[in-house]
């Protein structure tokens, strides 16, 4: 399979938290002969002190650590507004689980024992679907920061060109002139960035049809 181009100048990075030392090392060996900058955490309690919600990659996590389990290390995650992508290693008898926080959110699980490569490949594509989710959200944003500059009557003459009105039927209906409904539309597309109706109106579909 594939796997996406991730859309970010600096590697991407991986948080290891494993209670063994033998298998975070190993791990972390394994993700930087690939090119992934590793970071290791001996428990779920490390990892949390250190976490903020702007630290960057993906966060493999062992399901069975002690004292703090990694379904509570993850619920506690959650419920800090993790957004990073998180992946499970597992032990046969915790596919179950492994199901439980694939529904609660988690990006991936891999049973032990794994494929190496397929390890950093899952990891891999967790991080740039990740990536593009940050990306679509950060468009969004930005797309809805243009409209609210729009006035009130530039936002009558933008619904009715997304409605394929043509400029005399928005003269006539909101009661101005042709001209007056060139100059709107005119400063609608540099208001939005766009170059035509065409463009207009798939820049803004994604964002106004969810309304």
């Amino acid at each position: 399979m594939t796997i996406p181009e991730i859309p970010q100048s600096r590697p991407p990075v991986v948080h290891i938290v494993d209670d063994d030392p033998a298998i975070r090392d190993a791990l972390a060996w394994l993700f930087k002969s690939r090119g992934v900058v590793a970071h290791g955490w001996p428990s779920g309690e490390a990892f949390l002190d250190a976490y903020s919600p702007d630290i960057e990659g993906c966060i493999v996590i062992d399901i069975r650590m002690g004292p703090m389990s990694g379904m509570e290390l993850f619920e506690r995650l959650l419920a800090r507004g993790a957004a990073q992508p998180v992946v499970f290693l597992t032990g046969h008898g915790d596919v179950p689980i492994a199901v439980e926080v694939l529904q609660k959110g988690a990006a991936d699980f891999l049973e032990k024992p794994f494929n190496d490569n397929e390890l950093v490949d899952r990891v891999l594509r967790a991080i740039a679907k990740a990536s593009e989710r940050a990306g679509n959200r950060s468009r969004r944003q930005a797309i809805e920061a243009r409209l609210a500059e729009l006035s009130g009557r530039e936002r009558e003459v933008l619904d009715r060109l997304l409605a394929g009105f043509r400029n005399k039927q928005i003269a006539d209906e909101l009661g101005i002139t042709m001209r007056t409904v060139e100059v709107h539309r005119a400063r609608i597309l540099e208001k939005m960035g766009a170059r035509n109706a065409v463009e207009l109106a798939r820049l803004v579909s994604g964002v106004l049809g969810d309304g």
